[in-house]
């Protein structure tokens, strides 16, 4: 059984591709922090893939399916993360009340605590 050099390259790139997104991945669902990525960013991103599957899947079989199938999956799931960790973030922001007064915060009128104090630049004529 032979193999194409070309279906070859393309087994071997979709695996390198796969592998370079996976941390990503892997990071996103360990942290859930989503907060680096962009809708806009993502919505484009699953668009691009679902107009650019009309021509992969147009294309024989091969690794190239593989791939964009991951595209799909993967830009699909993070979309789907990022809006359901979103939503999460506004109702516990919207859900959240001011600190009550008395507590401890810098305000303007107090200036900075001691312990943050800006000391004076260096060949500046402050005391």
């Amino acid at each position: 059984m032979e193999i194409d050099l070309m279906v070859l390259a393309g087994g071997v790139s979709t695996i390198i591709f796969a592998g370079s997104v996976m941390p990503m991945i892997v990071k996103a669902v360990q942290t859930r922090d989503l907060a680096s990525y962009s809708l806009g960013s993502l919505l484009l991103s699953n668009m691009g893939n679902l107009v650019h599957s009309v021509y992969i899947y147009s294309l024989p079989a091969g690794p190239i399916w593989a791939l964009h199938a991951f595209y799909l999956v993967t830009t699909g799931f993070m979309l789907a993360m990022y809006l359901r960790h979103e939503a999460l973030g506004r109702k516990r922001s919207q859900g959240s009340t001011p600190a009550p007064a008395g507590t401890l915060q810098d305000s303007p009128e107090s200036g900075p605590s001691s312990e943050f104090q800006q000391s004076p630049q260096v060949g500046s004529n402050s005391p």
